[in-house]
């Protein structure tokens, strides 16, 4: 299966232009700020972007105890470009799921943006969203097997 299986599974409010949404922040925007939507918005990651479609960079939770740990609390006044990760691995639609929940687990990482072929921001799949989606395709193998053995 491929990442559009996700993306089609989770879209529950859609952006105007047809995107699922996919929660942005801009890079001057305070890290504090940032946690603060994060918290509210019970999300994980922001991806920085200027226009919420360009993908400048991402900051994460994890990133941002990574920056705490490093520079204190003063870091919460800095600016999210100043602790974001610039170098984000994307997707596309049609990546494989397996190919995705790899790199992930390979990089340590719990979220890619999926981009369009002009490199866009689609949307955003994260290591939940990959778990949710094999459980829910582990389940549907036994229950397929199920009837198939009890001969329904």
């Amino acid at each position: 299966m491929t990442v559009a299986s996700i993306v089609a599974g989770k879209v529950a409010a859609l952006c105007a232009n047809g995107n699922e949404e996919v929660r942005t922040v801009k890079p001057d925007v305070t890290v504090a700020e940032a946690i603060r939507r994060m918290r509210d918005e019970l999300v994980g990651a922001l991806v920085v972007s200027e226009d919420g479609t360009s993908i400048l960079g991402i900051i994460s939770d994890r990133g941002i105890v990574d920056a705490l740990a490093d520079h204190g609390v003063d870091v919460l006044k800095d600016r999210v470009r100043s602790v974001m990760t610039e170098r984000v691995l994307t997707c596309s639609a049609d990546d494989r799921v397996g190919a995705i929940m790899a790199a992930m687990v390979a990089r340590r990482i719990r979220h890619i943006p999926v981009v369009d072929d002009q490199g866009r921001l689609r949307g955003l799949v994260s290591m939940s969203d990959v778990v949710k989606y094999q459980l829910h395709e582990i389940q549907a193998e036994a229950d397929a097997m199920r009837e198939y053995i009890s001969g329904r």
